[in-house]
């Protein structure tokens, strides 16, 4: 039976919580609006559009939309270069399942630039069979649209593949798929947090996880 591993990616692949934080503020104080980072965590995972309404208003225009969006994940990707947060363990978990047969995609609510951009600094783009973003799908988490269209991607049937995910959101999206779920507690994360969704399971490192965890699961 074919298996497949769904992995998110901010907060799973990459440790990015401290870049978004800090585009996200910088953001912020160019447009005059107070971000909190407790107001960020809540909503870290999510699309950008989503906190935008949330934090900029929900009547704010689609154009000015598109610009504030455009212009944060731009900032991001500046904060992010300069020393690219790779999560420990996640080439090795990607090369380790691959080689054990996974077939393996990204699902994100990230902009296609973003997903580009970590999927070309990780050297992961060979082991992925599909890369959904917040681009290909019309909801975002915990919407379970975005690991539906991975699944259906890679060919795989929903039941036999399982998630990677560092967000309440995304274990919700993953549970509403019928996927089972690993949940990440990365940085800005507390374990009962996570808890709390009714994960499979739920580790502080991606080096706790071996292609035998997901054969079991």
């Amino acid at each position: 039976m074919a298996r497949a591993v769904l992995f998110d990616l901010d907060g799973v692949l990459i440790d990015s919580y401290r870049a978004h934080l800090e585009s996200w503020q910088a953001l912020a104080r160019e447009t005059g609006v107070t971000l909190t980072e407790e107001q960020f965590a809540e909503g870290f995972g999510s699309r950008s559009r989503d906190v935008l309404r949330r934090y900029w208003g929900e009547d704010i225009s689609d154009e000015r939309l598109r610009a504030l969006d455009a212009r944060k994940e731009a900032i991001f990707r500046e904060c992010a270069a300069r020393a690219f947060p790779a999560m420990p363990g996640a080439r090795e978990l990607l090369a380790g399942l691959s080689r054990d047969g996974f077939a393996l995609a990204i699902g994100s609510s990230a902009p296609p630039e973003n997903v580009e951009f970590a999927v070309d600094r990780l050297g992961c783009r060979p082991l992925l069979g599909a890369i959904v973003t917040g681009a290909d799908v019309q909801h975002g988490k915990p919407h379970p649209q975005v690991f539906l269209v991975a699944a259906e991607r890679l060919g795989i049937a929903a039941s036999t593949c399982a998630v990677v995910e560092d967000a309440p959101q995304g274990i919700q999206a993953a549970r509403a798929a019928g996927m089972k779920v690993v949940a990440l507690a990365s940085t800005g994360r507390r374990p009962e947090e996570l808890r709390a969704e009714r994960p499979d399971r739920v580790v502080s490192h991606l080096s706790e996880l071996a292609p035998a965890d997901f054969q079991e699961l």
